[in-house]
């Protein structure tokens, strides 16, 4: 089998496994259910992206400077670190533990994955089938969580630490396609001090952002819709129920929300033939909609809220993906994709706090 196929079928399997995490797709659920309020929910959802702020730059400079693959197996094991944390988390501080180490096994993995892949293409002259790898990859991410949702009433049944332990055998198992990945030639880490490769990779990163405005635009719209469309699907988890919505369709309905995103990854192949702004406006006040109708009574609506801002969410941020790719060069790769997914944390910082509480008062 060709080298390109070995390393993106390796990368899929991660996704996948990543993806399929039995206590993570429903953790909303499984603190409320254990009398967390949905403003310490919000406060926790904080604490993730505090850390993530905090170490999503450093983690792409250190993927730039040491290599994407030793990243993407050190994101393996802080997610099962995490996985624990949260089994054996007891108080509200062991769930900010636990929040935070998840924070980190994102961090080593964003970016990481995204130069991972764009370098292996770009290593054979297929460039162009980036865009093809983001929808595929997110595919297989929206489809796994949103199969992941339909155990939600089983995870709740057997509480944090059983549910906690799948996801814990599941980031294990994502191990061993990670120790598998190779680096391509086009991504191999510059010769030289770590200290000097260090400061390289940061003023070569500054420099490029200092030059360009339309990058730092791109990675602030995509957070900004990304954070309230995200926020919203967690939220929707503890409010369903409220508004009537039985235990046992629980699992279901997030199941048809998720499929909402997969939808949207689709539109996402044809979202290429308008301005990168256009699409950024429409999906923008399609989000916007989607949280204003979840703000309702009437479930139908609230549902249809959740759908459409996962739908427009996931479109949007394929197209920022495969936008920001082309514009950025190879040897900081990895670092400027972090700081896009930096910029995300950032905004939410404020949007989950807010959320959280809006809809606690509703």
């Amino acid at each position: 089998m060709p080298f390109i196929q070995r390393q993106m079928r390796r990368i899929y399997t991660i996704t996948l496994l990543g993806s399929l995490q039995f206590a993570g797709a429903c953790w909303v659920a499984l603190l409320a259910a254990r009398g967390f309020t949905l403003t310490q929910i919000g406060l926790a959802e904080m604490v993730l992206h505090l850390a993530s702020f905090l170490f999503e730059v450093p983690s792409g400079v250190i993927a730039d400077v040491f290599g994407r693959r030793r990243c993407m197996i050190a994101s393996q094991c802080l997610s099962a670190a995490a996985s624990a944390a949260m089994a054996l988390a007891g108080s509200m501080g062991g769930v900010c533990i636990g929040m935070a180490l998840t924070a980190l096994s994102y961090n080593f993995a964003s970016g990481a994955r995204e130069a991972l892949a764009y370098e292996t293409l770009k290593q054979q002259g297929r460039e162009a089938d980036y865009e093809h790898f983001a929808v595929n990859d997110a595919t297989l991410w929206r489809l796994g969580s949103s199969a992941a949702t339909l155990c939600a009433g089983a995870a709740l049944w057997l509480g944090p630490r059983a549910a906690y332990g799948v996801d814990f055998t599941l980031a294990l198992l994502g191990l061993w396609p990670a120790l598998r990945l190779q680096e391509p030639d086009t991504a191999r880490p510059a010769a030289g001090s770590i200290s000097r490769r260090v400061a390289e990779a940061i003023r070569e990163s500054g420099a490029f952002l200092v030059r360009s405005p339309r990058a730092w635009g791109l990675m602030l719209g995509d957070a900004a819709v990304g954070a309230a469309a995200t926020m919203l699907l967690y939220l929707l988890q503890a409010r369903l129920p409220a508004l009537g919505l039985p235990a046992g369709w629980l699992g279901p309905v997030l199941f048809l929300l998720g499929l909402g995103s997969t939808l949207g990854l689709q539109l996402a192949r044809f979202a290429g033939r308008l301005p990168y702004w256009v699409t950024a406006v429409l999906c923008g006040g399609g989000v916007l909609l989607g949280v204003l109708l979840a703000c309702g009574a009437w479930l139908p609506a609230v549902l249809a809220g959740g759908f459409l801002a996962g739908m427009l969410d996931d479109l949007l941020d394929v197209r920022s993906d495969v936008v920001l790719n082309q514009m950025v060069p190879s040897s900081q790769r990895a670092t400027l994709v972090s700081v896009s997914s930096l910029t995300f944390s950032l905004v939410m910082l404020a949007v989950a706090p807010l959320m959280g509480a809006l809809f606690g008062a509703l």
